[in-house]
């Protein structure tokens, strides 16, 4: 999938382990939105990022433009190699940003999860015992 669209949906920072350099954004089902899965998404790498603690209307995770990407060179300070690791996440373009390795997502229905706080736990085997979808951005 190149990009990750989920709109409409609340996300928010989940964690960040910066001895790793790894940022989790998670998304809960909601009744409030009508959702019945929990999507999570992983960036590994981090080298550099600006985010909001949450996103009410959803994401929509894609590589930063040419334009955008020139924009964020010059206050940021960053290299011309960044361009292809540089990754935006408000569905209208925004400042938040992270620059990362290639981003992955994951999204299973909520209620199927039993006991499993996160679809991204290192101390449980992948794939889990229940249907989910996965993939990559960009």
């Amino acid at each position: 999938m190149p990009d990750l669209i989920r709109p409409g949906r609340l996300f928010r920072v989940v964690g960040f382990n910066p001895s790793h350099r790894e940022l989790y954004l998670a998304s809960e089902a909601l009744a409030v939105d009508g959702t019945t899965t929990r999507v999570e998404v992983y960036f590994g790498h981090v080298e550099l990022m600006l985010l909001k603690p949450y996103y009410r209307d959803g994401v929509h995770i894609r590589r930063a433009s040419p334009e955008e990407f020139a924009v964020l060179r010059e206050r940021h300070r960053l290299d011309a190699g960044d361009a292809q690791d540089t990754w935006m996440l408000e569905p209208d373009g925004g400042d938040s940003f992270v620059l990362s390795s290639t981003p992955s997502w994951r999204e299973a229905e909520y209620a199927l999860m039993g006991d499993r706080a996160a679809l991204y736990d290192a101390s449980l085997p992948w794939p889990p015992d229940f249907p989910a979808d996965a993939g990559t951005i960009g």
